[in-house]
C-alpha cells in the first residue's frame, strides 16, 4: 500500500507523482471504501509487487 486517506484531492495528488515518476499504471490499483453512515469514505492507493517465482 502507497496510501491510505480519506481526502480525494490527496489521493489524486499522489497519483499524478506516481504517473510523473514513471511507475507503470497498469500497476496500480485504487480502492474506495465506502463508510456510509458509520465510517467515512477512504481511498487506498496501492502497487502491485512481484514476487520471486515460488518453487514445487
Amino acid at each position: 500500500m502507497i496510501l491510505e486517506t480519506r481526502d480525494h484531492a490527496e489521493m489524486v495528488t499522489r497519483l499524478r507523482e506516481l504517473q510523473a515518476a514513471g511507475v507503470d499504471e497498469s500497476m496500480t490499483r485504487i480502492d474506495t471504501l465506502c463508510g456510509r453512515l458509520t465510517l467515512p469514505t477512504t481511498y487506498r492507493l496501492s502497487h502491485f509487487v512481484t514476487g520471486p517465482a515460488r518453487q514445487p
